[in-house]
């Protein structure tokens, strides 16, 4: 928060006042970077494809395909109709034309997305990705579709 003095006209009269404004980052983290950096996160800790995902706080299902070729990753936005990708520890994202950064420790990427200027942290369970992005301070949830079967994804039920 921050005090900032103004001037206003009003009628015949001028008058100084002081507000308070909150400041805002101009951006928030996309919906389809989380997806991306999901994407990522799965693929660089599991070395398994990702053929699709789907969004639990947006309820649809994401054309995202994603692989590792050596520590290559080279991936797809299908919605978006662009490619991602990149070698740690950055990822391009053509769509947007930015990078996102990240560090892998066991199961779980952290980073941080240039274009919004937010923190992130994902962690890989089983066929799930989950997203914690620190500037809107919530998880989000994406299962990943397993590429060797059709409509099937990784996460086990019992």
């Amino acid at each position: 928060m921050q005090w900032r003095n103004f001037e206003l006209e009003a009628g015949s009269g001028r008058r100084w006042v002081d507000l308070m404004l909150a400041l805002v980052p101009s951006e928030v983290m996309h919906s389809h970077t989380r997806a991306i950096i999901a994407a990522a996160a799965f693929a660089f800790v599991t070395g398994k494809k990702v053929a699709g995902m789907y969004d639990h706080s947006g309820e649809r299902d994401l054309l995202i395909a994603a692989e590792i070729r050596g520590d290559q990753l080279q991936g797809f936005d299908g919605d978006r109709g662009v490619k991602f990708g990149g070698t740690p520890p950055e990822i391009y994202d053509a769509g947007d034309e930015t990078f996102v950064s990240f560090e892998i420790d066991g199961t779980t990427m952290k980073g941080y997305d240039r274009g919004s200027s937010s923190f992130y942290e994902a962690r890989v369970g089983d066929g799930v990705v989950q997203v914690f992005d620190h500037d809107q301070n919530a998880w989000f949830a994406y299962d990943i579709q397993n590429a060797q079967a059709l409509q099937s994804y990784y996460r086990t039920t019992s």
